[in-house]
């Protein structure tokens, strides 16, 4: 399980394109698609609505809303999951992103937006949970790559093009439609979604499989959203209530995660933290790169964050290049995809320095990606592959609550360096050190995926 075996490429049409896949592919893809451009959408269209509706001093809010509710979906959506099966969050998520579609499209007011945007987080913390139980459904542990590659692909397009649409939509017809206009295509992978759910075998839920509880979920949502927040305005006051989200999160995880994730025990722990470590030290980098190709590099807005668009087509032709070889080792795969990371991040040390040249960060991005283009999807194999069929729910919506929880703690860590050794205009000292906290923590991802159990 150590080396990546068997190099021949394996046709990936047959697979995503098969008569037995096509409609579920299909489905999946425009649904992924459509929540990406909404993604990329929103942040640039934010300043200019939260402005028409007087809503400056919350401008945080409507991204810290989506995660708290977003949050609590994705535990429920396991807890269903496991329950009743994937069908009842496949078609509740969808409805509920059309309805916080055209509630923030049609917004009046700051609160009547944040309704919208807590609407489009249920529809994420659901799909997130139900997306990864239908492929455990309805693709082989063999074919899984093909799929996790497609989907990483549906991200590349949003990407790259979704600032650009949604800023010129903003300024030519106005922000509301930067929701409203997706309306009709969800309303189409609905109605395809329908038909792949009515194919689904009956769930048969276990008789004994450990479920996430709601308080929990709530707490743990809480926390993160104080994280969050604290990040997002450093000050004495926000690293005292910071430091109680931190404990209530801490509380609430020991309830939401497998035993034994945080003290990396092989198997299934380590692949819940895996995702903890490799998102939390990726996302450290892309919350503050911009900001150091801006304020020690001198790039322009348009500028600074076009190492992040790299980042993005790194990961989907990494992903599509793993999604070729079906027979490649997940656990070599996720190693290396760290590793990768790991070498971005020391580059990252580089590029917050004033006398590297700027250009390296286009460079740390391509590798960066590439490195978490094998290891995600790898993570989402291994973590069906260690659970129990009746677990699947509660460990998938525990490794997504890994993913946020790790994410928002590395920022966080970020915005106290920025705060405490450094400011916003002279950051070097300060992403300088974050930088080495991130290469720690990717070598500690190296470190622990190379103990794995005799046998799967």
């Amino acid at each position: 399980m150590s080396r990546i075996v068997d190099a021949q490429p394996q046709p990936r049409r047959s697979v995503l394109w098969s008569r037995e896949h096509r409609l579920t592919t299909i489905g999946l893809l425009l649904v992924v698609t459509l929540v990406a451009f909404e993604n990329m959408g929103v942040a640039t269209a934010m300043p200019t609505l939260v402005a028409e509706l007087h809503g400056l001093a919350l401008y945080s809010w409507p991204f810290t809303t989506f995660l708290i509710a977003s949050v609590v979906a994705t535990v429920l959506s396991g807890r269903m999951g496991d329950r009743r099966g994937p069908a009842p969050a496949l078609l509740a998520g969808p409805a509920l992103f059309a309805a916080g579609l055209v509630v923030a499209g049609t917004a009046t007011s700051m609160p009547t937006l944040l309704a919208g945007r807590a609407l489009q987080g249920l529809d994420s913390g659901f799909l997130l949970v139900a997306v990864s139980l239908l492929i455990a459904l309805t693709f082989t542990d063999r074919e899984r790559p093909v799929i996790y590659a497609a989907n990483a692909a549906a991200w590349v397009l949003p990407a790259v093009i979704g600032p650009s649409v949604a800023g010129l939509i903003t300024v030519s017809i106005g922000w509301r439609w930067v929701f409203l206009g997706l309306v009709p295509l969800v309303a189409i992978g609905v109605a395809l979604l329908v038909v792949v759910v009515r194919g689904l075998p009956d769930h048969v839920p276990a008789a004994e499989a450990r479920r996430a509880g709601v308080v929990p979920a709530v707490i743990a949502a809480l926390g993160v959203a104080a994280l969050t927040w604290a990040a997002q305005h450093p000050s004495p006051l926000a690293l005292a209530y910071g430091a109680v989200g931190l404990v209530a999160l801490g509380l609430a995880l020991r309830k939401l995660l497998p035993t034994g994730t945080l003290t990396f025990r092989p198997g299934l722990p380590t692949v819940v933290a895996s995702r903890a470590l490799l998102s939390g030290a990726y996302a450290g980098m892309e919350a503050y790169l911009p900001l150091t190709m801006s304020a020690v590099h001198g790039y322009g807005p348009a500028l600074a964050g076009l190492p992040l668009t790299i980042t993005a087509l790194g990961w989907s032709a990494a992903s599509g290049l793993q999604g070729r070889f079906l027979d490649w080792s997940r656990e070599a795969t996720l190693r290396i995809g760290f590793a990768l990371v790991a070498a971005a991040l020391v580059g990252f040390g580089f590029v917050a320095l004033p006398w590297c040249p700027a250009w390296l960060a286009f460079v740390i991005c391509a590798i960066g990606g590439a490195g978490m283009g094998i290891a995600m999807p790898a993570i989402s194999v291994l973590l069906l592959r260690y659970s129990p069929e009746g677990e699947r729910g509660f460990n998938t919506s525990a490794m997504q609550l890994a993913d946020w929880v790790g994410s928002a703690l590395l920022i966080g860590l970020g915005g106290v360096l920025l705060a405490v050794v450094a400011s916003a205009i002279h950051p070097s000292p300060a992403m300088a050190i974050l930088a080495v906290a991130l290469v720690l923590l990717a070598s500690l991802g190296v470190r622990v995926t190379g103990r794995w159990p005799q046998k799967v």
